[in-house]
């Protein structure tokens, strides 16, 4: 669940990354999510609150619909989201990443949690992205020498910048989205610049794993950044489904994945949950809690290896598939409500339907085309926009660097102007 206002239409809502902004903008909520009215007779509404960094912690509530699978997806901080039971690529190929056969009993000399952590760390990275106006964290594994890092798909998603800092290095890197399954919450990213020779993770193959096993989570716990947390549990039960929501009634239906009782907080999305060989065996994904900020959960669910690998090397193999996206979406960089009979006497505008711009992102393609707050957008690239609902669609269906025509309309009657689109991580 998320905090945070929407953001611009047409960006897709963020995660937990564990608590990550909804990715498409449509409606304005306050932090308690009760809707926002317009502001009494002539005064323009007063302007929407500063989006705390901590909103962005986690990017997903969730609603969880724990289900067997026989039966029958940054944080900005830390689990990427919660779960509550219920119902620009290379151009060359790269070759497909093998996973390792599993290591049976430890072979670090014990269990204990920072000694397994100690040898995965150095290649756990914290990822910082940009939304909109607000920040959010999560956290990644090196998967590739070269700076390949895979990660949940709702860390990035939504987002107009990357940052990236590899543990032991002083630098932090920037970052581009190389490909993401929307659909099972897996990213893979890469480092901007030239590097090599980065510490990896080592994955391993996770159909092997039984209820019982011990392993151990490791993140980005709450965005703090530095030594990754580590917490150590056991697999609790396997081939789960469940529904990971971030707010906004958004949500999607994970299957398949593991659960245990290694705490974990937001900020964790995209860590790694690690057998006591040191092995990477899941992807930190969701967890079972509310309230988030301070707050822990104690049942957690990963992505199997397997079912993230297949994704990455399809992605790094340039597959085609439905389920596979490569490219940015359209963003033009404002928050909106929809605007009502009532909305619009009270702004003076001589129009009943539209999208009332609330808050314009500074230095966007809406600021630098001149569209003020408080404007409703009626039209955008010759698509009738009635709501905040019909705005995003409208931008989505245009690609970065796209010209197109924008009308919105204030007190002073109606405006027009061509607004070359950016673009943010599906």
């Amino acid at each position: 669940m998320s905090d945070q206002q929407p953001v611009e239409p047409g960006q897709p809502a963020p995660p937990d990354q564990s608590l990550m902004p909804a990715p498409s903008e449509p409606t304005m909520s306050s932090a308690t999510g009760a809707p926002m009215g317009y502001p009494p007779g002539w005064m323009p509404p007063p302007p929407p609150p500063p989006v705390p960094m901590w909103n962005r912690i986690a990017a997903y509530i969730v609603l969880i619909a724990v289900v067997a699978a026989a039966a029958g997806a940054g944080i900005g901080w830390s689990l990427a989201r919660a779960v509550n039971p219920q119902t620009a690529q290379s151009n060359t190929p790269q070759s497909p990443i093998v996973a390792a056969t599993p290591s049976t009993g430890s072979v670090i000399g014990n269990t204990n949690a920072d000694a397994i952590a100690a040898r995965v760390d150095p290649a756990i990275v914290d990822i910082n992205t940009t939304i909109g106006t607000s920040a959010a964290a999560g956290t990644g594994m090196i998967i590739s020498s070269s700076g390949e890092i895979l990660t949940n798909n709702h860390v990035v998603t939504g987002s107009t910048s990357i940052t990236v800092a590899v543990q032991g290095r002083s630098q932090t890197y920037t970052a581009h989205v190389v490909g993401v399954d929307i659909s099972q919450d897996v990213a893979l990213i890469q480092i901007d610049q030239n590097v090599s020779g980065l510490p990896t993770v080592t994955l391993a193959n996770s159909s092997s794993l039984k209820v019982g096993d011990t392993v151990v989570a490791i993140g980005n716990a709450l965005g703090q950044g530095g030594t990754p947390h580590a917490t150590q549990g056991q697999i609790t039960d396997l081939n789960q489904t469940i529904t990971a929501s971030e707010g906004g009634g958004l949500s999607e239906t994970l299957n398949g994945m593991i659960q245990s009782d290694a705490v974990i907080y937001e900020g964790d999305s995209g860590g790694p949950l690690v057998n006591t060989g040191g092995q990477v065996v899941g992807m930190i994904t969701a967890g079972q809690a509310q309230g988030f900020r301070s707050s822990a959960s104690n049942v957690g669910y990963a992505i199997p290896v397997n079912t993230a690998l297949d994704i990455v090397n399809r992605i790094r193999a340039h597959d085609q598939g439905s389920d596979l996206t490569y490219t940015q979406q359209g963003y033009m960089g404002v928050q909106v409500q929809t605007l009502d009979a009532a909305g619009a006497a009270q702004l003076g505008v001589n129009v009943s339907s539209g999208a009332v711009v609330t808050g314009v992102v500074p230095g966007s393609p809406a600021a630098d085309a001149g569209i003020p707050r408080y404007a409703v957008i009626t039209s955008v690239g010759g698509t009738a926009v009635t709501s905040a609902d019909t705005l995003g669609p409208a931008i989505k269906s245009h690609q970065p660097g796209d010209k197109v025509s924008v009308t919105w309309v204030t007190t002073s009657g109606s405006h027009t102007a061509t607004v070359t689109l950016a673009g943010v991580n599906p």
